[in-house]
């Protein structure tokens, strides 16, 4: 498609032509173009928040500007289909579990998924099989699966029907290259790949290589994480004919709510016009500016940056070690919030993650050097704590039930304390960036138990039943 047709935005400019008929709205959402909203609220983006009103299309069955909105995202990013999801990645990821797998078959994972994944799992009845990545003790990350251990897993489980991918990660490590792809097509699978932080990576070469570019047959990208998209916009994309587009089709119909948002839509519509239009330009401000933050903690005594090497991590992902400061990473995020006002998208055990993104301004990165530049100066290696960068992952439990098997069993709540011995009914993650530690199905070892409780202690961020972790769901 060419340029010309990409300086289009056909769904946006479908809801502002119908804004210019001056209609008398009797029909969903009954505000009737912001009028019924909250003051604060109202404006020009409320008067876009419409439904599938003569010449908007339906997201569902569409044939008119959403339709032709999608094809150019599709064209865009090198797609043979392409759908618009507004209820994040984490419908597309389900929806490619449902459309490639079904009760009773394997699908390949790294153990560091997103909880979405297991979602996933219940709704399709497919048997997880985990690899688990190696782990830096340093940072207190898990690092990109080895393809020797994909290729272990796929020997192993000749039955596989499908391989579901992670790539970059949420620290912005590559996890897809050569040797795992060549493995997953040696074996005649689908790869399927959760490119939630990824929907920017086509627009710059210092940036890894995009999943469909290394042969996937389909990705899910979070627009609205690094593409420019409203909350919750994202892009689910095919290509090939290992995921027949009428099963993820279907899929979406059973997923994605009835009532699609019209603004997140048009968001993925003028999103995908800015990547097109002025994507290198704007995604390579983020990369110098991420440059210039990188330069600027490299110097600094105490602070360590995680260097993947070139086109082995997402250089706008910055992630900052911080046992040197004698901090634990949710201390330093406290720290810099408190006292310098500058914000993190993550903070783990040892570390802190800063992302540069499309809105970064230099003003911003000045502000986060002067706040760390204050944090060596008021702490000393001396005051280092030695558990930070010491909070490791328990060893991969035994697996008992498939996610689906658990979820359809009766369970029960009980203290940590009592459980170690009996099989999780339940995902515990740690948010963000929602990767879990617990999958149902799995026995709570005594290993497992002890790393919950000791979350429990250091206050982390939990999304569980049960958020204060005073019980687990079990079976």
């Amino acid at each position: 498609m060419s340029m010309s047709g990409q300086r289009r935005a056909p769904l946006f400019e479908a809801l502002k032509r119908h804004l210019a008929r001056g209609c008398s709205g009797f029909h969903f959402p009954a505000h009737v173009g912001g009028r019924g909203l909250p003051l604060a609220l109202t404006g020009e983006l409320a008067r876009l928040d419409l439904t599938e009103l003569p010449g908007l299309d339906d997201l569902h069955a569409p044939t008119g500007p959403i339709a032709r909105a999608q094809e150019l995202a599709a064209a865009l990013y090198g797609a043979d289909h392409t759908f618009f999801l507004v209820n994040g990645s984490t419908a597309g990821i389900q929806a490619l579990l449902l459309a490639a797998t079904g009760p009773g078959q394997k699908v390949l994972l790294p153990r560091n998924i997103h909880r979405s994944v297991i979602g996933g799992l219940v709704l399709s009845g497919a048997e997880p099989v985990y690899v688990s990545p190696p782990f830096s003790r340093e940072f207190s990350i898990p690092l990109p699966p080895e393809a020797v251990g994909v290729r272990a897993a796929l020997a192993a489980h000749p039955d596989l029907a499908a391989v579901l991918w992670t790539h970059p990660d949420y620290h912005g490590l590559a996890t897809l290259d050569a040797g795992v792809t060549a493995a997953v097509w040696g074996a005649g699978l689908p790869l399927l790949v959760d490119e939630a932080h990824g929907a920017h990576l086509p627009f710059h070469p210092a940036l890894p290589f995009p999943a469909l570019g290394l042969r996937a047959a389909a990705a899910v990208q979070s627009m609205h994480k690094l593409g420019g998209a409203l909350t919750q916009g994202s892009l689910l994309h095919l290509k090939g004919p290992q995921v027949p587009a009428d099963r993820v089709r279907r899929a979406l119909a059973l997923i994605q709510t009835a009532s699609p948002s019209y603004l997140l839509m048009a968001s993925l519509d003028l999103a995908r016009r800015q990547l097109a239009v002025s994507g290198p330009r704007r995604v390579g401000r983020a990369v110098e500016l991420a440059a210039r933050l990188r330069q600027g903690l490299a110097v600094l005594d105490g602070v360590r940056v995680l260097d993947a090497g070139p086109g082995r991590g997402d250089p706008t992902k910055v992630v900052v070690s911080t046992g040197g400061l004698g901090l634990s990473g949710y201390e330093a995020a406290a720290v810099l919030d408190r006292q310098y006002g500058v914000q993190v998208e993550m903070a783990g055990s040892a570390y802190v993650l800063l992302v540069v993104g499309l809105g970064a301004r230099v003003q911003d990165i000045v502000r986060a050097l002067r706040a760390f530049r204050a944090l060596t100066r008021e702490r000393t290696r001396s005051s280092c704590r030695s558990d930070t960068a010491d909070f490791c992952l328990p060893p991969a439990a035994e697996k008992v039930l498939t996610p689906r098997e658990s979820w359809l069993l009766p369970a029960r709540a009980l203290p940590p304390e009592q459980a170690a011995g009996l099989v999780a009914a339940e995902t515990i993650s740690i948010c963000p960036p929602g990767i879990p530690i617990v999958f149902p199905g799995e026995k709570l070892t005594a290993e497992v138990i002890q790393y919950i409780l000791e979350i429990k202690v250091r206050g982390f961020a939990v999304q569980a039943t049960d958020p204060e972790l005073t019980s687990i769901i079990v079976h």
